[in-house]
């Protein structure tokens, strides 16, 4: 009997929490449609564009990647759309020639992340590859075997942005 009421007592609030959590899925599915946008994505794309120049505005509108120049060695990164490995170093030709892999720390939308990686090598370049994992980029990897390339050894590194001295930008592993 009691475990009857207690079994009885625990399926009220999960179907409740269950009917919440349907309707709000509903509700945000009517405002996409009315929309036409995802809401948090939408907001990390228009926080991003807000932060690039007009070159990177139209490389990014016409291509969904941008590129940066390392402030302490002059290198060309190309960031492209995405939440992780998705900086490539590039040679002077324009063409990828090794990956980087550094996200922020938290879960972030793909525009935040490119965000603060813009940030991370346009004012702290040593400090983000520090922390960052080096992999081959698709078409750049020889192997006079034929066989794939060998596969990132660790998980992408996570970046935490701390501003210290002068404004500028250090990179700290994430925990």
């Amino acid at each position: 009997m009691i475990a009857r009421r207690l079994v009885a007592g625990t399926r009220f609030p999960w179907r409740l929490l269950t009917e919440f959590a349907r309707k709000a899925h509903a509700l945000r599915e009517r405002y996409r449609a009315i929309t036409g946008e995802d809401v948090p994505e939408a907001r990390g794309i228009k926080l991003l564009r807000a932060w690039l120049s007009p070159e990177q505005q139209a490389q990014f509108d016409a291509s969904k990647y941008f590129d940066v120049v390392g402030c302490d060695t002059g290198r060309r990164y190309r960031i492209l759309y995405g939440l992780a490995t998705n900086v490539n170093e590039l040679d002077d030709a324009g063409r990828p020639i090794m990956g980087w892999c550094f996200v922020p720390w938290g879960h972030l939308v793909p525009g935040d992340v490119m965000l603060a990686q813009k940030i991370a090598l346009e004012t702290n370049e040593r400090a983000a590859l520090a922390v960052a994992n080096r992999f081959p980029v698709a078409g750049t990897w020889r192997n006079d075997v034929g066989g794939p390339p060998p596969a990132p050894t660790r998980a992408c590194h996570q970046l935490t942005i701390v501003f210290g001295e002068r404004g500028r930008c250090s990179g700290e592993l994430g925990r």
